[in-house]
């Protein structure tokens, strides 16, 4: 099992870098750099790519919308240069919040428009003149649409690698099928090892069984809050805003899938109540009804031997890259302990 932590937005590039460095000398294997509709991933990676030489820098998440494929692969080869073949792209649908009120574009058909992204970029990666014509993308553009000048095209400058791992953020059944049958990787997010078998196991079967065997095995990057110690469950509560502003405020009623999985999982009153509240603006107390038994099953808060226990949770659930958000004061001395603890 590998670790990996997550940079989340709004963090100051700068001091990040900073943080990753000594991460890195402590273990890291991955970073992940989020998006959202704050800084722009890519700038960020780029950065980290300067100052490290070992960890892994990847994208939580690119979303589908708001570049081309054939833009995202120009990217995708940009970093794994700078990087020296160290690049992940992590894509995804994001959200309508964002993709219809920060990009102005409908968010429309995203399975659908997944497969054919990653097939564009992995082509485009593979230094093939693109030439493709499918549901969603047009390239090149046909005759009687634009000048009529357009001639299929390959990447001007060659990739550093043909192939960039390309990973899925995915929590819907078709999405999760998708992401088990074609992605290099999988990028859940509040994931319970308690939980996973019963929401998205038959689609992670479903869609392996019709994965290519040109791929390597699925790689499943999740987890949560790390704390460790005999009196560290009040760290729990530092989970409970992140836990709110998903299932509660990111999307809308009736379309959110935060809300939907906290469902799955068993609290479908609790969703309710935490979505109601914080649409309302009563952060604080949307926060306070996240369940405690929820916090314990998407994080690994409590003694030693607990926290050994919830690693190998996520292991026997499937989780081969866990994702750790530090709940120390020295959070590289904890990534030196878990990188024992894993092995």
């Amino acid at each position: 099992m590998k670790i990996s932590t997550l940079l989340t937005y709004g963090t100051n590039p700068r001091e990040a870098a900073d943080h990753v460095v000594e991460l890195e000398a402590a273990g890291l294997d991955t970073v992940w750099v989020a998006e959202g509709y704050g800084f722009d991933s890519p700038t960020l990676m780029g950065f980290l790519a300067a100052r490290t030489s070992t960890v892994k820098i990847g994208a939580a998440i690119l979303n589908i919308y708001s570049q081309t494929p054939t833009m995202l692969a120009s990217t995708a080869a940009g970093l794994d240069s700078v990087s020296d073949g160290r690049a992940i792209i992590g894509l995804g649908a994001s959200n309508p919040k964002i993709i219809e009120g920060w990009h102005g574009l409908p968010f429309t058909t995203p399975v659908s428009r997944t497969k054919e992204t990653v097939e564009i970029i992995r082509a485009a990666l593979r230094h093939e003149v693109i030439d493709h014509h499918g549901r969603f993308f047009d390239l090149p553009l046909p005759a009687g649409q634009g000048t009529g000048v357009g001639t299929p095209l390959a990447m001007m400058t060659k990739p550093e690698r043909p192939s960039v791992p390309l990973y899925l953020a995915a929590l819907g059944p078709k999405s999760v099928e998708g992401a088990a049958a074609y992605a290099d990787g999988w990028l859940p997010f509040l994931y319970s090892p308690e939980g996973a078998a019963k929401v998205w196991g038959d689609s992670l079967a479903s869609g392996a069984a019709r994965r290519s065997a040109d791929l390597a095995p699925l790689q499943v990057v999740a987890g949560g809050m790390v704390a460790v110690g005999e009196d560290v469950k009040e760290t729990l509560d530092l989970a409970r805003p992140v836990l709110a502003l998903y299932i509660g405020g990111m999307g809308a009623r009736g379309k959110n899938f935060f809300n939907d999985l906290a469902c799955q999982y068993g609290y479908e009153a609790e969703a309710r109540e935490i979505q109601d509240l914080y649409l309302d603006g009563k952060k604080k107390e949307a926060a306070a009804k996240v369940p405690l038994e929820l916090l314990e099953q998407v994080n690994l808060v409590g003694p030693a031997s607990y926290v050994k226990e919830r690693i190998e949770a996520f292991r026997d659930s499937g989780v081969t890259n866990l994702q750790v958000t530090p709940g120390a004061d020295d959070p590289a001395a904890l990534v030196r302990q878990l990188k024992e603890w894993v092995v």
